[in-house]
Formats: C-alpha cells, structure tokens, sequence
C-alpha cells in the first residue's frame, strides 16, 4: 500500500484515476442490464445472447478505429461525440417498443460508439508518472477497476430485479454520462496530445507480445462473459444472487490485485495469473449453491487483475508511444469479442443444457487462455526489473 500511495501522490492521478472509474463504471452495469431487460423482453437466453454478442462485436470493431482517431481529431472531441451517441442507444434500447432485429442493430451501434475511455486513460498514465511507477500504476488501475464489478453488477441486479430492467438502463446511461464528462473535461485530457503513428492501423499487430495479450485477454473476458450468462440461469432474472456472485468473482479479483500488485512480473506471471480463474470456473459445475458458486467466483476473480495489469505492462514495455492507443485499443476489441463469443455460446448451452453447459464454456475459454500464454511464455518480455525507459516507449512532453 506504501508503494500504491507513492503512486497517488502523483500530480492529478488520484483525480484521474477516480474520474475514469466512473466513466468506466456501466462497463460492470451494461451486459448484465442487457441481459435482464432482453431476457425478460422475449424470454429467451440466446436472445439477450444475441443483442449482447452485437454489443461486444461493435465495440470489439470501434476500438482500434476510435483509438487512431484520438491522435487524429483529439482526445476531447472524439470522447465527447461517442460518449452522446453510446448513450442514445442504451437508451433507446431501454425505451423503445423493438423487436428482436432492431434491438440487435441498436446494440452494435451502443458498441460501436462506445467511449474508448480505457485506451486514452492507459495513453495517459505514461505522461503522468515516472517509467519506474508505471508498473505500479498499471498494477493500482486493474486493481481499483473491480470496484466497478463489485458494484455495478449489484447495483444494475438490485434496480432491474426490484424496480425495472427498464430503470437499470436508465441508471446505467445516465452514470456513463455524467463520468464521462467528468473525465472528458479534465484538463489533462484536453492537454493530452498523441502524436500520428507512422504504421497503417493494425501494424502494432506484427507484435508478438501484442497480439499474445490480445488472444489470452479474449479468451480469459470470453470466459467471464459466460460465467455470469450461468450464473444468471442459475437464479432466474429476478433472482437478486446472480449480482452477489458475480460481485464476489470482482472482490476477488480486489484481492488478488492488492496481494500481487507490488510483485515483479516475470515471464510466467501472465499464464499463472490466469490458471487461478480457469480453475474458479471449472470448479463452479459441482455445485449449482449459491455459496458454493460465490467462493468458486472469488477465487475465480483472485487472477483477473493481476493478469489485466500484467498485460497492461506488458504493452507499455513493447510499444512506442504514438502506438499505445491502438494497441489498447485492440485489446478492449479481442476482450469484447471473447465476451460475444462468451455470451453467445453460454447462451445456446444454458438454454440446451442449463447451468452447466454455460461454466463450461467459462472453463474451456479460460483454460486456453492460461495454455497459450504458458506456451508463448517466452516471447513475453522479461520485467523482473521493471518496465524501464526505453526511448520507444517515452511519453511525449504535455504542453502546459
């Protein structure tokens, strides 16, 4: 914690860092929103499968687009403009009379206007700490972000099971919207340059270490995203327990941050950081209890974090500066795929098979993810002794 406070002393960070935990929060609202309101709409699974997969698909397409046009346009006006449009959708979504297609393509139009809050946040940090904090930094973001799974599930559970689906959205668009302004005006964002990268747009992808982060990150988020499409089958669209399970896999993920964050990361770091989820998945199809669920959930989560802050590092210690938007930007897109991916085929085996078939997929998913970072352990960069500063990686200098 000592080390985590060194961080925060830092000018602006702690503003920073709150403010984009806000924008971020319907991250942990949003596919659980979806999944009620579409569920309880047509009474089908691989319906809200369906609309959640178009969802993640739209954004997994936006990211690396939006993220190039940051050093394009500017960081302020691109935020500001999908930041409008993401939560027109959602709300149209939520208050509209549509059918299933419909319901569908305003999905991918919310993804695909997303708000690429994360990249320009991770493009930020650079500028902010010394390369000595940045795995600190990197460590402490992974860490806090689970706030927003702890929370945010509970919260869009308890809204839509108590009051509406309809409201959750509601509650959902309107926290986006205020956050989002809150971290688009800061006057680090506005001061915030990224210079043109001189690649064409997917050329940080002949990265080894690159599209190694953005495979294992779609397939560890493709195992999450079917683990709460199960436990959602388990208690029923008004069972208020889904949220609390899903809140303990976040917790946990809290935890594992904390206990593993002042940790050097290695060339193993990534694949054991995510074993630990995949046998949290796997060990949740014993037993459909609700404690049992939540301890398996927790330890689940106690990977998630650490692994999400090794890859962080691993891409600021690979990556010029100019190309860390994009590169951010194709993880959030493999991430997101994974989670349509995910949901989609959790959705069609809950509904063939129940529970069950959903952890399956959640085990299967995350068990490759920790196979393949295993394999390719090393082509990872070795960061036993920190990131360090190599002219590549610099941060540009902010004028004032």
């Amino acid at each position: 914690m000592r080390a985590y406070g060194e961080v925060l002393q830092a000018p602006g960070v702690a503003r920073i860092m709150a403010a984009q935990l806000v924008a971020r929060f319907p991250q942990g609202m949003y596919s659980l929103g979806l999944l009620l309101h579409v569920e309880r709409t047509f009474d089908s699974y691989a319906a809200a499968g369906l609309v959640l997969a178009a969802l993640s698909i739209g954004q997994g397409v936006a990211g690396p687009l939006t993220t190039r046009w940051m050093s394009r346009f500017g960081t302020r006006p691109v935020l500001l403009v999908t930041l409008t449009v993401a939560a027109a959708s959602i709300l149209a979504i939520a208050l509209l009379p549509l059918g299933l297609l419909a319901m569908t393509a305003v999905g991918a139009v919310a993804g695909l206007a997303m708000p690429p809050i994360t990249p320009a946040v991770r493009t930020l940090y650079p500028t902010m700490v010394t390369q000595r904090l940045l795995t600190r930094l990197f460590s402490l973001d992974a860490t806090l972000q689970e706030i927003i799974w702890v929370v945010g599930p509970v919260a869009i559970t308890f809204v839509s099971t108590q009051i509406g689906t309809v409201e959750g959205l509601l509650v959902a668009a309107a926290v986006q919207l205020l956050g989002g302004l809150w971290f688009v005006l800061s006057p680090e964002v506005g001061r915030m340059r990224i210079p043109p990268s001189a690649k064409r747009i997917g050329g940080v992808l002949r990265k080894v270490p690159v599209v190694l982060v953005v495979v294992t990150g779609m397939l560890l988020i493709g195992g999450f995203a079917a683990s709460e499409a199960a436990v959602v089958s388990v208690f029923g669209h008004d069972g208020f327990e889904a949220g609390m399970v899903i809140a303990a896999n976040a917790f946990g993920s809290l935890v594992g941050g904390l206990a593993l964050g002042g940790l050097t990361i290695h060339r193993r770091s990534l694949a054991l950081r995510i074993a630990a989820s995949a046998a949290g998945f796997g060990l949740a199809c014993i037993l459909l209890d609700f404690w049992w669920l939540a301890l398996m959930f927790f330890v689940a989560g106690i990977g998630i974090a650490p692994a999400l802050s090794a890859m962080s590092s691993i891409v600021a210690a690979t990556v010029r500066f100019s190309d860390t938007p994009e590169a951010y930007g194709w993880i959030g897109s493999g991430q997101l795929i994974g989670a349509a991916v995910g949901s989609a085929a959790a959705g069609i085996l809950i509904d063939w098979q129940g529970p069950i078939g959903g952890f399956a997929v959640a085990f299967v998913l995350a068990a490759a993810a920790a196979l393949v970072a295993w394999v390719l352990r090393h082509r990872q960069p070795d960061l036993t002794q920190g990131i360090g500063e190599p002219p590549e990686t610099a941060p540009v200098e902010l004028p004032r």
